[in-house]
């Protein structure tokens, strides 16, 4: 089929089917989607799990919000010396809500291609905006998307800071930081939600493998 804005955009057929592929691995190709406060853990229990599920045989990434930053979704200022200032302005991504929102679609369709070669693609990100977050959902396959929310009250994670994010917030040094003077909406209808304020990150992980055995992702 041929894009409705691009008349000279095609989408061209795999050779190779996404059954085919999954059926190479070993289990299905899915997105683990987790979300949560800054400092509620969902880059340690992702990592985690991944690391458990290489463990097992099985094929998966993790997108890391931070390591996204430093490439496919990096700053003006980190673009402007290679690129110069008007491709900086156009294509770095800073924290404005608009920006945020581009920081997501970008990594919700590259999660999207992860999950569709059959990959089981771990994102750790804030995604603050349910909005966001629901129209990369609405972007898969039924099923893909696998919303983790890693619920941890704001006071334990500030109390974490682990990057000292908090107290600058506090001090009026960050502006928009997400659960001081930036909204977080957590989701309505997680597939999963984490106690990440009181348990262990390996108990958390423990959870999630055993929400992938039960859906039937994996059968290892």
């Amino acid at each position: 089929m041929n894009s409705p804005s691009d008349p000279k955009v095609f989408w061209h057929e795999h050779a190779v089917s996404r059954e085919e592929r999954e059926r190479l691995h070993g289990h299905r190709g899915c997105v683990l989607w987790f979300t949560g406060l800054s400092a509620c853990g969902k880059s340690t229990v992702a990592n985690l799990v991944d690391h458990r599920l290489h463990a097992l045989g099985c094929h998966s990434y993790v997108l890391d919000g931070d390591n996204i930053r430093h490439g496919l979704n990096a700053s003006p200022a980190m673009l402007r010396e290679r690129h110069g200032e008007d491709f900086a302005k156009r294509f770095g991504l800073g924290f404005s809500a608009q920006d945020r929102e581009e920081n997501i679609r970008r990594i919700g369709a590259v999660a999207k291609l992860f999950a569709e070669a059959g990959i089981i693609a771990i994102t750790a990100f804030i995604s603050p905006y349910r909005v966001d977050r629901d129209r990369v959902r609405a972007s898969m396959q039924p099923g893909d998307f696998i919303e983790i929310y890693m619920n941890a009250p704001l006071e334990v994670c500030e109390a974490r800071d682990p990057k000292g994010l908090y107290k600058k917030a506090r001090a009026g040094e960050i502006k928009g930081f997400t659960g001081i003077d930036d909204p977080y909406e957590p989701p309505l209808r997680p597939e999963l939600t984490l106690d990440a304020g009181s348990r262990s990150p390996e108990e958390l992980a423990d959870e999630v493998l055993g929400y992938l055995r039960e859906r039937g992702i994996l059968s290892r």
